[in-house]
């Protein structure tokens, strides 16, 4: 006799079509070639995040706008975000530096230029460094964030450098919104402000953005929610970089702390809540492909999203190693194996995934079920976890990822950053705050998996209205997320959400 089925949805990369970044619903309907240039890229595909490691090249120190979200700091090791390095590099230690990560690090990928200013508005120093990486280093693929300013001049370089990866930051299509965003640029030798500034760098954005799909670029944009200044306004930019060809949008939350000295954060401009930005996000998703999983990296990140192996390789340390040919090659083809073991992963995982199910075979059916036969509300989960699968302790978690369960699938929506609640051994004389904080960085969601709990901060979720789940250690994401809302459904826990618990 069968046993029954449970109406599990197969995992598609975490999103369904239209979500996160390039699930893998959305790339089986990609051509060979946007397939082949996004399927190993962490900021481009959110499946791709799991397995890959990108590095951030700080060789760009000045900048040709200002925002009242920013304020670069260089030799600064304790914050993480855009514009903030802890070593600036030339161009030859950033060759050097992105030689001994990718030796050390196979899973990198990605060499990016994102900074601490623009750097489009330091050409020489990021096409030398660009150059030189092309040739060392050929399998790793080469990016560029921009606020797209100087960015229709160097379009035609950029392309001939085979960058087919490009960023623009555009928070705005109107002069007036753009006002109050951004107080000057410099602009052929002269600083321009207000409107007249807003408006020439609006046009020099689109005309870029325009240019670089004309060349088969993969452009994303990136926007920055400001609560009362641009945030209904995003919808509308969403609309036109996607009818412009942009392959993907992420609409990121303003920082705005006010230890970070920017004008916003002294001037008290709040940021949005996981609420608000997750709103914004859903409105935008129709007309965009949603990028989910940005953490808003440093300008020197290096390793995989979400986690900074920086303080690994200072330049004093790179300088100490040997990179002759032999250990170029023997680098480059770690990452090329690797490269091919997860592709031969991700392809086994989709075959399985899509398999016809033997008559009377148990187990897990692999067809999306009626929405109708699964009446359930939306849960938010959180999730402990790296490379794909439920491997952290909570109390060793620096952050978490969000996801989305409902009754046809789980969606990446997401992460908190947190707090190491435990340090490992007995010295946590905060560890009281620390939970207090983490409780609070989770508000909203229901569940959290892990792969282990101590007794006190379970009691604490569940006093918070939050519960710990460790019954799904080493599993992949998605198929547990799904596994537990199916046991709330079972227990009759979807019923209308109550108001949260947690202050």
């Amino acid at each position: 006799m069968a046993l029954p089925t449970i109406p599990i949805i197969p995992s598609s990369g975490g999103c369904s079509a239209g979500s996160c970044g390039s699930s893998a619903t959305q790339m089986s309907g990609m051509s060979d070639d946007i397939r082949r240039r996004v399927q190993d890229h962490p900021c481009y595909s959110e499946e791709a995040h799991h397995h890959f490691a990108r590095m951030h090249a700080a060789v760009a120190p000045a900048c040709n706008i200002q925002c009242h979200y920013c304020n670069r700091k260089y030799d600064c090791a304790n914050e993480s975000r855009p514009g903030v390095v802890s070593e600036l590099l030339t161009p030859d230690q950033a060759i050097k530096k992105t030689l001994a990560v990718a030796a050390a690090i196979p899973q990198m990928s990605v060499l990016g230029i994102a900074g601490p200013g623009d750097p489009l508005a330091n050409p020489e120093r990021t096409f030398a460094t660009f150059r030189a990486l092309a040739e060392k280093a050929p399998d790793i693929k080469l990016c560029v964030s921009t606020n797209g300013l100087a960015l229709p001049e160097h379009v035609e370089e950029l392309a001939k450098h085979n960058i087919d990866h490009v960023t623009i930051t555009i928070n705005c299509l109107d002069p007036e919104v753009g006002a109050k965003i951004y107080p000057w640029i410099f602009w052929k030798n002269k600083r321009i402000f207000g409107k007249e500034a807003a408006a020439i760098l609006i046009e020099q954005q689109q005309k870029g953005l325009e240019m670089l799909v004309a060349k088969g670029v993969l452009v994303k944009v990136n926007s920055v929610m400001i609560p009362g200044v641009n945030d209904e306004h995003l919808k509308e930019v969403s609309k036109v970089v996607k009818a412009k060809g942009a392959f993907l949008h992420n609409v990121m939350p303003l920082i705005a702390e006010a230890e970070h000295g920017t004008f916003y954060g002294v001037m008290g401009q709040r940021s949005p809540s996981p609420e608000e930005l997750k709103n914004l996000q859903d409105a935008c998703e129709g007309d965009m492909n949603m990028m989910r999983h940005c953490r808003q990296c440093r300008a020197d990140a290096v390793g995989l999203l979400g986690e900074d192996r920086g303080a690994e390789f200072t330049m004093d340390k790179v300088e100490a190693m040997n990179f002759d040919e032999d250990f170029l090659a023997e680098a480059m083809a770690r990452r090329v194996a690797l490269r091919d073991k997860v592709a031969a992963e991700r392809e086994a995982k989709h075959a399985k995934a899509h398999a016809p199910q033997l008559p009377g075979q148990a187990v897990i059916t692999l067809h999306r079920p009626q929405k109708s036969a699964l009446a359930g509300r939306p849960v938010l989960m959180a999730v402990a976890a790296k490379g794909g699968l439920i491997n952290e302790h909570f109390g060793h978690a620096r952050e978490f990822l969000v996801y989305e369960v409902t009754a046809t699938g789980a969606k990446l929506i997401g992460h908190r950053k947190t707090e190491l609640y435990c340090s490992g051994d007995d010295s946590c004389g905060e560890a009281e705050s620390v939970l207090s904080r983490t409780l609070r960085a989770l508000a909203g969601c229901e569940v959290v998996l892990c792969s282990k709990i101590g007794y006190e901060p379970w009691g604490k979720l569940e006093a918070a209205g939050i519960q710990p789940n460790g019954e799904h250690p080493m599993e992949e994401i998605e198929p547990a997320c799904i596994a537990v809302w199916h046991e709330m459904l079972k227990a009759g826990k979807l019923a209308p959400k109550t108001e949260s618990k947690v202050a």
